[in-house]
């Protein structure tokens, strides 16, 4: 389909709904008018029309938190779009990853992923909030103070949490084994994003390792 084919509304206009490509979470809503969706076909980053600045914007040109489009999908009637995007840190000016954040009834997180809580909660998801709070440095954000007080602080939490992990092993409580090894990965994340590492680089060495034996591990 063309673009001159969509149905775009009497202001120029149609919607757009933004999802995660990974676990399907509703990102965001935005319009774009011709312009702004030839700029993300042919960038691969989102582009949106601001009702209220009366501009063409691209997303995360301020705050970083960019999405690269994976596909672009038209409704039945070519009056709405359905952007996939892979998100970096997150999609809300909130701070939240989704804007839709809100359950109606009780005011509680919305906005679920639909790719099973493994893949909602993996590792990378949680690397990308850190990065972010790594980029944009806010007030009361734990992660972006322990950026801010530097690696001795990074380093002291991942010891702590490290003792703590072997403590609840010792005494063989499973849920507390589970609480403090999430602690322990949370806090060695953090430790990666100080160096410019990401899990990528985890997972990598991991592959390289795999079905060496110990003594080979050092040996490419």
């Amino acid at each position: 389909m063309k673009i001159e084919e969509l149905q775009f509304d009497d202001t120029g206009l149609i919607p757009v709904i933004v999802q995660d490509a990974e676990n399907g979470q509703v990102l965001m809503f935005a319009y774009a008018d011709r312009e702004a969706l030839q700029k993300t076909l042919d960038t691969k980053q989102t582009h949106f029309w601001s009702r209220s600045r009366k501009e063409l914007w691209r997303k995360g040109e301020g705050s970083g938190n960019v999405q690269e489009v994976t596909d672009v999908i038209i409704d039945c009637d070519g009056d709405c779009v359905l952007v996939l995007v892979n998100q970096e840190g997150v999609a809300c000016h909130t701070g939240r990853r989704s804007c839709f954040y809100r359950n109606f009834e009780d005011g509680g997180d919305g906005a679920p992923g639909f790719g099973g809580a493994e893949r909602a909660k993996s590792l990378d998801d949680v690397y990308r909030v850190i990065e972010d709070r790594k980029r944009n440095r806010r007030d009361n954000s734990y992660v972006s103070g322990l950026f801010s007080k530097g690696i001795d602080a990074i380093l002291k939490k991942v010891g702590e949490e490290a003792d703590e992990t072997i403590i609840a092993a010792k005494n063989g409580d499973k849920e507390q084994i589970v609480y403090e090894t999430t602690d322990l990965f949370f806090h060695s994340l953090i430790t990666l994003a100080h160096f410019g590492l990401t899990p990528q680089d985890i997972y990598s060495e991991l592959g390289r390792r795999f079905g060496k034996a110990k003594e080979d591990y050092g040996k490419q």
